[in-house]
């Protein structure tokens, strides 16, 4: 592809150039699933991506493409040496993930492969475009060497989340220009420590990546960060389309959705904790209680977490019961539906009949619930969740707190839950909830509209890469 300069009134997707993309991302599946869906609206530009890791997770459960023949994209499957795949474990004590924490040291093996790749396409092309998780920096770290490779640094959480680590992990204080409240929302012991939503393990090895390399947010993330010298930031998303298939061109064949097309305007709450929340069969059962004494429809993914190889066999799966009765009563009364494999989260949020979420305030899960104008219950877990349950219910205002991180060792009885579905989904504060999130959700969608200031963004990244 030869390279040109843009010129006034030309489109960007005519522009072609000798430079090509190479996706390093973490495999965990909101990490694999961003990068995934960013390497999509690459190639809409007509940009040639490469993807390097964890590829057959990555495309099995990639929802609602963006780009109707993805031609460009490229999937370069490395192995990676046998590693242990542990069941979930619900009587854990922290709930962070550290079942993952197998694959991530795996990926060390990567570098020589990477290496290869980048050097391989630097000798046929003007320019090579690494971007990399901010956890798989010393992967790529041979990128440096090659005179034309750049490498650039994703961060798969919100900006929010990133500057409140930055706060804590340097001990900087608050800039003065910060707003009151927020400065009392992150300076407060309302927002746990690093240590509460990490294991000691886990920051070790983001330690060992860093050895070798929202608007206001951003630049007060940019701010922390640059200690003198000049670092770009480009704030880029929502990733996941913004416009979802219509009942009439709908792809997925689940059940539930004509159970969906069935129900009122905003009378459903759905229901789900990611994939790497592992919950008692105690607290499963208070959940359930909980969302039936409430008397509101809803959609409940009930799943076990995801093991660090979820193709892997061994360990036989937990089987999770429900109460004794429970799915009759809900039959009876056609009152909710409960999905125990893999569901379109997207197409459920942007489902009409969709009012609420109850989540653990993953970042993909507040960006699709986000664009799709669908307010929160939040029950953060671990990692960034807390912060961004921060974010959702004191900052934007678009969801109510379940429980925080700090009480995880509680189990939450079923009439808090009941209560908490009751004030979001049957109440004046959800239904003003639900008015500033459908606000909210039209903005996000127009930011990525042409001209918008996500697209402006984006497009003032590909030309960057581009030049």
């Amino acid at each position: 592809m030869s390279s040109q300069n843009l010129t006034k009134g030309q489109n960007m997707k005519d522009v072609p150039g000798s430079v090509a993309v190479i996706m390093v991302p973490l495999p965990a599946q909101g990490h694999l699933n961003q990068l995934l869906e960013l390497a999509h609206l690459f190639a809409s530009y007509g940009i040639p991506v490469g993807s390097a890791s964890h590829n057959h997770q990555a495309k099995l459960r990639f929802h609602v493409p963006a780009l109707k023949a993805p031609s460009d994209i490229r999937f370069h499957d490395f192995p990676t040496p046998p590693f242990l795949s542990p069941a979930p474990n619900p009587d854990s004590s922290h709930k962070f993930p550290s079942l993952l924490l197998p694959a991530f040291h795996a990926t060390s093996s990567l570098r020589g492969p990477i290496a290869s790749l980048i050097r391989s396409l630097s000798s046929e092309l003007r320019q090579v475009v690494v971007v990399h998780d901010s956890m798989m920096a010393s992967v790529v770290q041979d990128a440096a060497s090659v005179p034309n490779a750049e490498s650039y640094i994703f961060h798969s959480v919100s900006a929010f989340a990133l500057y409140w680590y930055t706060l804590e992990a340097t001990g900087m204080g608050l800039p003065l220009e910060e707003d009151v409240d927020v400065t009392e929302l992150i300076s407060s012991k309302g927002l746990p420590t690093l240590l509460d939503v990490f294991t000691d393990e886990f920051l070790k090895f983001v330690a060992s990546q860093h050895e070798v390399v929202e608007g206001r947010y951003v630049d007060l993330f940019a701010s922390a960060t640059a200690n003198g010298t000049p670092t770009k930031h480009w704030a880029i998303g929502s990733f996941n389309p913004v416009k979802v298939p219509e009942k009439k061109s709908r792809k997925s064949a689940h059940v539930f959705l004509g159970w969906l097309d069935k129900q009122a305007p905003s009378s459903v709450i759905y229901v789900s904790f990611g994939t790497t929340t592992v919950l008692s069969d105690e607290q499963i059962r208070e959940i359930a209680m909980g969302l039936e004494r409430s008397g509101q429809k809803f959609i409940w993914v009930l799943r076990e977490a995801d093991k660090a190889d979820i193709f892997s066999g061994g360990v036989e799966a937990r089987k999770i019961e429900l109460p004794q009765g429970f799915k009759e009563t809900v039959e009876a009364r056609d009152s909710g539906v409960v999905v125990r494999d893999w569901a379109p989260q997207l197409e459920i949020l942007g489902h009409p009949a969709t009012g609420g979420f109850l989540s653990h305030c993953g970042w993909n899960s507040c960006m699709e619930s986000i664009s799709m104008g669908v307010p929160s219950l939040a029950w953060p877990m671990h990692s960034d969740q807390p912060s961004n349950a921060v974010l959702i219910t004191q900052v934007l205002k678009i969801g109510l707190m379940v429980q925080d991180c700090m009480s995880q060792d509680k189990v939450v009885k079923s009439s808090a839950i009941q209560g908490a579905v009751e004030a979001l989904m049957a109440s004046e504060q959800g239904d003003e909830m639900r008015k500033s999130a459908a606000e909210l959700g039209a903005a996000v969608r127009g930011s990525m509209d042409e001209g918008g200031v996500s697209r402006v963004e984006l497009e003032s990244f590909i030309t960057h890469i581009s030049r």
